[in-house]
């Protein structure tokens, strides 16, 4: 099936590197956020900058997603890229999102994680290790994509 109008046609791989790296980090509201607190639960880390196109183009299919699996151990985080917080509230309030958005001021997160390219996507299963990675631009309400996270519920 072809990628949705705007997607740039990146892959959900399979990723074999080794665990996720640690990530705390602090949302908008001031709140810490830890990875390792969400054993049991697929969480899905996508990093983002407001000024990235398919970034932008991304986010309505990863709401998509997160309201898919409503009711089930599925955590989607943004973490954006060391941008002023005015900037991020200013696209929030064009686009609206239900899950949180952390902050990465200075990259540390993203050097830490090896982010290259945005939008950069890991999916993490129950047991805290990295299953899937995307970098570029994914339509996350694909039909096989879905079918790849449905399967991540469940496993340890």
């Amino acid at each position: 099936m072809a990628p949705e109008p705007g997607f740039a046609g990146a892959t959900l791989r399979t990723w074999s590197r080794g665990p996720a790296p640690g990530l705390f980090l602090s949302d908008l509201r001031g709140r810490d956020f830890r990875l390792e607190d969400y054993r049991g639960t697929v969480v899905l880390v996508h990093f983002w900058a407001t000024w990235c196109e398919p970034c932008r183009e991304e986010m309505p299919s990863l709401e998509k997603l997160k309201r898919r699996f409503t009711g089930r151990p599925l955590l989607v985080v943004a973490v954006n890229v060391d941008e002023p917080e005015a900037r991020i509230r200013k696209f929030l309030a064009q686009f609206p999102l239900s899950f949180p958005i952390l902050l990465d001021p200075g990259r540390q997160a993203t050097k830490a994680w090896n982010v290259r390219l945005m939008p950069t996507t890991f999916v993490i299963g129950a047991d805290g290790r990295i299953r899937y990675a995307a970098s570029g631009g994914l339509d996350w309400s694909a039909p096989e994509v879905v079918e790849r996270i449905a399967d991540l519920f469940g496993k340890g």
